[in-house]
């Protein structure tokens, strides 16, 4: 996985002009002051809502100008899409949404609700994080690796259940292409976010769980339940006594969780360029990047146009396995 890290003074040149460009010129209709607003489809508290919120804090020293969080919470982000989709698409409103929205959904909803390409103008990638696959009680202690899971499964498919925060997630797919890949039809258990499954994990009443780093390694620190595979490329830095599934010989497994800012898709690009610069310098702060550590997460920024790539690399292996695997949401 490929980020990119620009430089000190190309951050700063680009801050420069973000701040004119979000603070926008008088014909614009955007007062200068005005409170610029960052959309984020998930309820307070939640990781996209912090991401939003240690953004707005840089940015709203950076402009000079408030800078505040809308949450949006509703149906996996598209109500949020929904309200940038209303937004002017003058700089005053971004959203801070899950790359799922532009790489996935296309081929999981149904309907939809929203055209990704017309609708969404990406701006910079904001944050990473490895997903780690973790069991609970329900699973033997003997199993301590995916080969072992595996194992488990194709022996108990009745027992092979999973959790996860939502249909259409990363962490409702990683778990679904490792069952789907050996053969066994596991029941999916939605929840409607990260900590009651996490709950129902250590209870014993779901028997995989996978979910950002973040909410998982207390728990595995504490033996509290066994983290057994990240879903990185390498080891993740986060959890390093816990081997990737690259390194156990799932590859097909390698997947990550990453949010981005999108601006209407109206917008144009000159002005997406320039809020790109922004995030940039926000993403280089030490404060934002030790705040993200703290919940296992990296701060990363870019440009529209590797944004816009990477959604573009990734859509056709999610069009692949949804369209193999028959799930879909309503």
């Amino acid at each position: 996985m490929s980020i990119e890290r620009p430089s000190r003074r190309d951050v700063m040149r680009g801050a420069c002009a973000a701040t004119l460009a979000l603070i926008g010129p008088p014909r614009s209709g955007v007062a200068q002051g005005a409170p610029l607003r960052i959309l984020s489809g998930a309820s307070p508290g939640s990781i996209p809502d912090v991401i939003a919120r240690r953004y707005a804090e840089q940015l709203t020293a950076r402009l000079g100008r408030p800078v505040v969080v809308d949450n949006r919470a509703g149906a996996a982000g598209r109500v949020a899409v929904g309200a940038l989709r209303q937004a002017p698409a003058d700089g005053s409103t971004l959203l801070l949404g899950a790359g799922a929205v532009a790489s996935i959904y296309p081929f999981l909803f149904r309907e939809l609700g929203y055209d990704p390409d017309a609708d969404l103008r990406p701006v910079s990638v904001a944050a990473e994080a490895t997903l780690g696959l973790a069991v609970g009680p329900a699973v033997p202690v003997t199993v301590r690796d995916l080969t072992g899971l595996r194992d488990w499964a194709r022996a108990n498919p009745t027992a092979a259940n999973f959790g996860s925060p939502g249909v259409g997630s990363l962490p409702h797919l990683l778990p679904a292409k490792l069952f789907a890949e050996a053969g066994v039809e596991a029941t999916h258990v939605p929840y409607p976010g990260g900590p009651p499954a996490v709950a129902d994990l250590l209870a014993g009443r779901i028997a995989v769980l996978a979910l950002p780093e973040g909410l998982l390694r207390e728990h595995h620190a504490a033996g509290r339940l066994r983290v057994l595979a990240t879903s990185g490329p390498q080891r993740s830095p986060f959890l390093p006594d816990v081997p990737s599934v690259a390194e156990q010989g799932f590859s097909g497994l390698i997947m990550g969780e990453w949010f981005g800012f999108f601006l209407p898709g109206g917008a144009s690009a000159t002005l997406a360029e320039s809020a790109a610069g922004a995030i940039q310098w926000a993403a280089a702060e030490p404060a934002l990047r030790a705040a993200f550590a703290t919940m296992a997460m990296t701060a990363v920024a870019g440009t529209p146009a590797a944004m816009s790539e990477r959604i573009a690399q990734e859509r056709p292996a999610w069009q692949a396995f949804l369209s193999a695997s028959g799930i879909r949401a309503d």
